[in-house]
């Protein structure tokens, strides 16, 4: 029996899920399963490193299962992953020694001020792409040292590991034989050199790291070990943290292509090939992927809240009871009402990197409804996006016109996609296969695999669902989008 199958495990931040795929690109079958939030203080968001594990591998049982076939027909897995979510464990036990701290968690942001009140941020940003900020893995390894009896002096001497979700899966799936990365989730941590393709002594010692805890580094496609499992043996032959997968799966390899992924956040990366571009505009300088030991950069912007927005209409607010009543009740909103959702539940993202910031509705009347306030969450995300996209064209300074391929959850949404386009004023293209980011970690996996194509071969096989072109007058764009920047500066505390 030919191996013709593919299995892709994507961890995220609310789910864990389980894609099967053909050699079309199909999807034969999934599963999915959420699992619990934990915020146990202001700021705080942690998530059991158990139930990561458990819904894990329970969902990739379930999906093959469904899609009845056996272990032997699957050719490899591609693992993709939240990134930046930060986790210590017990190499002898496997037992994490504190829950996963997410990339949401905004704990460590007076120890972030206070090395940049020291001057230590040019130096972190020079080798790594990144500012100093809570977001990124360093500073929670640090917390996590400081803060749980034991765990530094069992740290340093050999006996604790640290991961990303990636890592966390490989370990347990491996059975504990492999502890490894790969370059993207890497390139997140903020203590991997990304110039020099290496973790750097400079930045270990600046958070008093110790060296034993770190994953062994490995190209995006690799074989990083195999697990039994799953039925029977099948190797791991790809990993890529969330957002680069899903700059694979929309075949954005050419440079100059960008990508925006709308689920939990909202994250835009442009490919920007052989050149790590410095950015002069808070963006970050990131590995996009590195294959057969090239490494290919991006530019990214990062946005704390999209979809977020969306789960806090219904879940806080309860104004809708599904993720698509937003949309519809968008469309019904008055045009008259200007309504500006500063979506800042964890501080803002880039451009501003403002960990203090805080959430605001503006332009409340008695007339506001929950028409108003779902059209606020929705424009907010496109308003957000349009700061990135400037950003990136200041520090891109590249003739020609940006490919943006859009993605996640909320595209779906043609009242979202549209507004994007107008707030843009440039063209939107949504893909056929919406589920990017499961499909570029089984693409790494499948082209390792031999089952699938190239890098060119793939491209080729990209296929459009929807070009959303701008609707709306230039002149009514810059009217709300200068209403936008005024809600802005209103909540910004730096």
């Amino acid at each position: 029996m030919s191996a013709t199958y593919i299995l892709a495990m994507d961890q995220g931040t609310t789910s864990s899920r389980a894609i099967i795929f053909d050699t079309s690109y199909s999807i034969v079958e999934q599963a999915q399963q959420e699992f619990t939030q934990h915020f146990p203080d202001s700021g705080w968001v942690e998530h059991s490193a158990t139930d990561i594990w458990q819904t894990s591998l329970e969902t990739a049982r379930a999906a093959i299962a469904q899609a009845n076939i056996t272990p032997e027909q699957i050719a490899g897995i591609g693992i993709t992953n939240q990134r930046e979510t930060t986790l210590i464990w017990d190499r002898a036990t496997g037992e994490p020694v504190y829950n996963a701290i997410v990339w949401q968690d905004r704990r460590t942001a007076d120890y972030c001020n206070s090395l940049k009140d020291q001057g230590h941020e040019a130096m972190v940003n020079s080798k790594t792409g990144l500012l100093l900020d809570p977001y990124f893995s360093a500073t929670k390894i640090a917390w996590i040292l400081d803060n749980v009896e034991g765990a530094r002096a069992r740290a340093e001497a050999g006996e604790l590991a640290f991961g990303t979700m990636d890592s966390w899966l490989l370990w347990n799936l491996t059975q504990g034989s492999a502890h490894a990365t790969d370059a993207t989730n890497a390139s997140r941590t903020m203590l991997y050199n990304i110039h020099q393709g290496d973790w750097d002594r400079e930045l270990l010692a600046l958070f008093n790291i110790p060296a034993a805890l770190l994953p062994e580094v490995k190209d995006c496609a690799a074989h990083y070990g195999t697990t039994s499992l799953l039925g029977g043996d099948i190797a791991i032959l790809g990993i890529a943290g969330d957002q680069q997968a899903a700059t694979l799966g929309q075949a954005c390899f050419t440079t100059g292509m960008m990508k925006s992924t709308y689920g939990t956040g909202c994250f835009a990366l442009l490919n920007t090939g052989e050149q790590a571009v410095a950015s002069s505009n808070r963006l970050l300088t990131t590995i996009a992927y590195q294959l057969d030991g090239k490494t290919t950069y991006a530019l990214e912007g990062s946005i704390f809240i999209a979809g977020a927005a969306v789960q806090w209409l219904r879940d806080g607010l309860g104004i809708i009871e599904s993720a698509k009543q937003s949309g519809e009740l968008a469309a019904q909103a008055d045009d008259n009402q200007q309504v500006y959702m500063i979506p800042a539940f964890t501080g803002l993202g880039a451009p501003w990197w403002d960990a203090e910031a805080r959430g605001a509705l503006i332009g409340l009347t008695r007339g506001t409804g929950p028409a108003e306030i779902s059209r606020a969450a929705l424009e907010s995300v496109c308003y957000q996006t349009l700061d990135l996209l400037k950003a990136m064209q200041a520090d891109w300074q590249q003739s020609g016109d940006t490919v943006l391929r859009v993605d996640g959850g909320m595209v779906a949404s043609d009242w979202t996609m549209q507004r994007l386009a107008d707030i843009l004023q440039s063209p939107v293209d949504r893909p056929i296969i919406a589920e990017t980011t499961a499909l570029g970690a089984a693409w790494l996996a499948g082209s390792r695999a031999g089952i699938w194509p190239d890098q060119q071969g793939f491209a080729a096989s990209w296929q459009l669902d929807k070009n959303f072109a701008p609707q709306m007058p230039p002149s009514e764009r810059d009217c709300k989008v200068a209403g936008w920047d005024n809600a802005v500066k209103r909540v910004l505390t730096q």
